[in-house]
């Protein structure tokens, strides 16, 4: 059965990425561990039986370079919304048994997890694994429905909850399949560390910025 991972990709350019963190972290260091839980992410799912496509925004060349050997495919215009649904409509175009999608705020993702929503896929329309602050980390569908990503309010707590109300009033069978947190300000970093203390991500913390993180 062929499942279609997309992974949601930024350029590491200071000012750009992991703004919550400045301060304590200075620009140059939030880039750095940004790039750190990028290349931890994606690594890491390369080594499963996914079909991987990056989805990036900035500087393709940066990605060429990093992960020549995945295909990568620019982020359309528009809000999260409408970027994911064009991201799901290409990904479907390769007719998989399921496509799914991530970012690379989340590097210490269990795939447990995925597999999980990938196996819900099998009878749900829509899946999602929650995010501790309302929103989710992964969102999948056994085919488009772009109607889920209309009308949410992104970038608050209430992402989960309206995407869940859409696919609800679509009639589609919508399911959650576990829970995990993003890294995206000082708190929900010194929680990486203490729920992973063995991936890349934590490990690069502990060597480069612990002083700063107070760990």
């Amino acid at each position: 059965m062929k499942l279609c991972l997309g992974i949601f990709v930024k350029e590491p350019i200071p000012g750009r990425v992991k703004t919550r963190l400045t301060p304590p972290l200075t620009p140059d260091q939030a880039t750095e561990l940004y790039r750190v839980a990028l290349h931890e992410t994606v690594e890491r799912v390369q080594g499963a039986a996914y079909n991987v496509v990056l989805f990036y925004s900035g500087d393709e060349e940066y990605f060429e370079k990093a992960f020549p050997q995945l295909p990568r495919i620019c982020q359309s215009d528009g809000d999260l919304g409408d970027r994911m649904t064009a991201a799901l409509d290409r990904l479907h175009s390769l007719q998989p048994a399921a496509a799914a999608l991530i970012g690379s705020d989340s590097p210490d993702l269990p795939f447990v997890q995925i597999e999980a929503a990938f196996s819900a896929l099998g009878e749900s329309d829509v899946v999602t694994i929650p995010a501790s602050d309302g929103g989710y980390v992964l969102i999948g569908n056994r085919r488009p429905y772009p109607q889920v990503f209309q009308n949410i309010d992104w970038s608050t707590d209430k992402v989960l909850l309206q995407t869940c109300q859409r696919a609800v009033a679509a009639d589609l069978k919508y399911s959650e399949q576990g829970g995990w947190e993003d890294v995206d300000d000082i708190v929900s970093l010194r929680r990486l560390l203490v729920r992973s203390p063995d991936s890349t991500t934590a490990d690069y913390v502990r060597r480069h910025l612990g002083s700063v993180v107070e760990v």
